[in-house]
């Protein structure tokens, strides 16, 4: 189950379900595909939908961004709908919320019952009709990638920087504002944040590291007992958002890419990339295996983990290769378990442990395609075609019965259990 403290208490409050990027609802049985039953899409264009999450019963948002004035240097801005959980259309809208320089940001409801949005320079508060209440820029005139809400209640948000180090800037959610001054990172970061409790974990460009949220000294502490480098003295790249299971710290390396309208193709390293696992006890206990094997592996998502069954499930979109392996908690030895060559997967994904199912995406001929695989054996159970020309690279939901929402950047789909 998700961990929400410091969110509504609601399925999917939040990208990848939580802090920790379980990828987990918070409750529900899954899609539970049986022998004779099939997916339905139905699917609109929207352009630059980012995410879903869920409020209230039938509560639906989106978000979604500008991104035409950023080829011409111009100042990009998103939007946030609430959305009618079958139809799609919208029920209501925010105005156009200012952001400046694009990257796909980051949605959260609160435990204080409001959305917090974050994107561009600009963070925003608004009520659950959409309306604004509060807007703060940012110190900084540089994307910054979403957020994470400390157990505290505290939001916690970052810069993109490749080239100098990162800063961390931590809000107060009532009033907004910031809770202290902006913290440095000990090296740039990509990836997005991830927390358990109010430990905060950064993947920089060369090693993971993290911070934990003092409140006698009324800011954010690195932990200089604990950081693995992963990446130094190799040809790898950056690692993306980590997954915090099982006692482990989980990403994937090589992500630097160059993404146009898909993954395929578009590493940059020509190594394969890896998943790499880091103890949350011993930073010294780490370990990187290759994904797929292939020269010029590359991904810009976390893997999954099912900590149920104890299955991680890795990808390598560049070479459209899906691999899971079994993980022995007391050795922490990975074994695999099965690998699909030829499926476009690149998405963040969706953990139906009570189902035992993972939902991915499948990018080829016909565009993006909504895929349910049962984790243990690799199986395919079921797929449902959204289209478009751009493979889904963001963030989907589970939805309110036996359905999914999913975010494509140039397609937004509800896809849906039908009988035979």
């Amino acid at each position: 189950m998700a961990d929400v403290t410091g969110y509504l208490n609601t399925p999917w409050p939040a990208e990848d379900g939580g802090p920790r990027r379980l990828q987990v609802p918070h409750g529900g049985a899954g899609l539970g595909l049986q022998p004779g039953e099939g997916l339905h899409a139905t699917a609109v264009t929207r352009l630059m939908s980012t995410m879903t999450v869920l409020g209230a019963a039938g509560e639906v948002y989106l978000l979604t961004h500008s991104a035409m004035r950023a080829r011409v240097g111009l100042p990009t801005s998103c939007r946030v709908s609430l959305v009618d959980p079958v139809t799609l259309a919208p029920q209501a809208k925010s105005p156009s919320l200012p952001g400046g320089p694009m990257w796909p940001g980051g949605m959260a409801l609160h435990a204080n019952g409001d959305l917090y949005v974050m994107y561009g320079r600009w963070a925003h508060r608004l009520g659950r009709d959409c309306r604004v209440k509060e807007a703060l820029k940012l110190p900084l005139d540089l994307p910054y990638n979403s957020f994470v809400v400390l157990d505290c209640g505290l939001i916690v948000t970052k810069n993109i920087s490749e080239g100098r180090n990162a800063r961390l800037s931590v809000l107060r959610p009532d009033p907004l504002g910031f809770a202290c001054a902006d913290i440095e990172c000990p090296e740039p970061a990509i990836a997005r944040l991830s927390a358990c409790g109010n430990t905060l974990y950064v993947v920089g460009v060369h090693s993971i590291f993290r911070f934990d949220w003092d409140e006698t000294a009324q800011t954010l502490v690195l932990d200089d007992r604990w950081r693995a480098d992963y990446a130094s003295g190799s040809a790898q790249t950056y690692g993306w958002d980590p997954v915090l299971a099982l006692g482990q710290a989980w990403f994937m390396d090589n992500g630097k890419h160059r993404y146009r309208t898909s993954m395929i193709g578009r590493g940059v390293s020509r190594t394969p990339n890896r998943l790499i696992r880091v103890n949350l006890s011993d930073s010294n206990d780490f370990e990187a295996i290759e994904v797929s094997g292939a020269a010029g592996g590359s991904v810009t998502n976390p893997p999954l983990v099912d900590e149920a069954r104890r299955i991680v499930v890795g990808f390598d979109s560049a070479n459209r290769v899906l691999r899971a392996w079994s993980f022995d908690v007391d050795s922490r030895l990975l074994t695999g378990l099965w690998r699909k060559d030829g499926i476009g997967a690149a998405s963040h994904m969706i953990c139906l442990p009570d189902s035992g199912e993972i939902v991915t995406n499948d990018f080829g001929p016909g565009g993006e395609h909504v895929v349910v695989l049962d984790i243990e054996t690799g199986a395919e159970k079921g797929r449902a075609r959204i289209g478009g020309v751009t493979q889904g690279v963001v963030f989907p939901s589970p939805g309110w019965g036996r359905d999914v929402y999913w975010s494509a950047m140039s397609r937004f789909g509800r896809v849906s259990v039908v009988g035979a």
